[in-house]
């Protein structure tokens, strides 16, 4: 299948791949214009995940591209944004689901288990067999979860007993196990534990009435001693240290799914601008929506240009906290300046879920404000800037 960069890839970034990339990507873009584009309103209009496109997504492969134990062939960190824009462009809420699945907690596993811990869950999860989901933010503490987090963990002999509750948290209506995060009473580390959404004392109750993402499943979870053995620990998690360097490595693609987001309103306003009459003629023929578009393009154009940097940087070893933490507050912005720009393109048509407006106009706030808001991500970077921390 021929591979072409998108037209909103208006300096054609994605020319830089490599050619089992761009195939892989071109199958990926199919997949999604005919199977997933067509049910995306509906199902956010009802609050409702559709299950039938795991099974898809992991055979083709988008499940399991970010990690060594899995990937069907060499891809590079920079393949694995364009999979997040891909996704993001259809619908912001599969893309989050397959972050939370392969970035948060394949992610996890990955980088903080141990060699039989990888063995055994990364395969699961990458085939869709096993649904996983991320526990850190709490109802109390989410931008300083490094020190202000409730969950506890207990060890008692050759188990743990977690008490606690987590919020706002994705996939977890539905998932097979959960990544939770708590604090060792004994030490006050926060450490990571594989937790089988199965066992007694789990409970996950959806969040209902959301504006944002409606796709997307998130939960409160309650802990009530919950015991899970020694060797469901994540054996390399030992302080908010390790947990921060799952974070450093989702954080660059949650600016990917920006771009995407912001890449889906752009294209769906073009497409209005060339059907909706005015005066009579297309209203893309009128100076001040073409001034609109063009600053769209601009948003998109040199936050892809950002991104793609971050990410060649993350290839080479010499991605930081700051450089991501910069991608992802400069594309969030951008993404929800460009999302409102596409509504005023379509006029009061831009509320409706029948122009796909309105739905990325939604989605883009609740991507301006996971995994790190633009103020934590801009004092991550102001800090490096100055040499001062200015959290407080």
């Amino acid at each position: 299948m021929s591979f072409e960069p998108l037209a909103s890839d208006f300096y054609a970034y994605g020319s830089l791949l490599a050619d089992p990339e761009k195939e892989a990507l071109a199958k990926l873009r199919a997949w999604l214009e005919t199977e997933v584009k067509p049910l995306a309103n509906e199902y956010w209009d009802r609050a409702e995940f559709p299950m039938q496109i795991v099974k898809p997504l992991a055979d083709l492969g988008a499940l399991s591209y970010a990690w060594d134990e899995t990937k069907p062939f060499e891809n590079s960190a920079v393949f694995r944004g364009f999979v997040q824009l891909e996704l993001a462009r259809v619908d912001a809420s599969v893309a989050t689901f397959v972050g939370v699945q392969n970035g948060l907690a394949t992610g996890s596993i990955s980088v903080c288990g141990s060699k039989e811990q990888r063995d055994e869950w990364i395969p699961r999860l990458a085939s869709g067999e096993t649904i996983g989901a991320f526990g850190l933010t709490e109802p109390l503490s989410g931008s300083d979860s490094s020190q202000g987090l409730r969950t506890t963990a207990k060890r008692e002999g050759d188990n743990w007993v977690i008490n606690g509750s987590k919020r706002w948290i994705g996939n977890a209506t539905f998932s097979d196990i959960t990544i939770i995060w708590a604090k060792d009473v004994e030490d006050s580390q926060v450490k990571g534990f594989i937790v089988p959404t199965s066992t007694p004392g789990y409970t996950a109750t959806k969040i209902e009435r959301k504006t944002s993402l409606r796709i997307v499943q998130n939960a409160d979870i309650a802990l009530e001693n919950v015991v899970v053995p020694e060797t469901l620990r994540l054996q390399n998690a030992n302080s908010f240290r390790d947990t921060a360097s799952v974070l450093r490595l989702t954080r660059a693609e949650v600016a990917w799914a920006a771009v995407g987001t912001a890449i889906g309103a752009y294209e769906a306003a073009v497409a209005y601008a060339g059907e909706r009459v005015q005066f009579g003629t297309t209203i893309g023929s009128h100076q001040l929506i073409q001034d609109l578009l063009v600053k769209s393009l601009g948003n998109i154009t040199a936050s892809l240009g950002m991104v793609v940097r971050v990410s060649e940087m993350l290839d080479r070893g010499e991605q930081r906290d700051e450089h991501s933490a910069l991608a992802k507050a400069y594309a969030t912005a951008r993404m929800r300046e460009t999302v409102a720009w596409a509504r005023e393109v379509c006029g009061g048509n831009g509320i409706v879920l029948d122009y796909d407006v309105a739905r990325f106009f939604a989605d883009a706030e609740a991507l301006y404000s996971y995994e790190g808001t633009r103020e934590m991500n801009t004092l991550i970077v102001g800090r490096k800037i100055t040499g001062r921390a200015a959290f407080v």
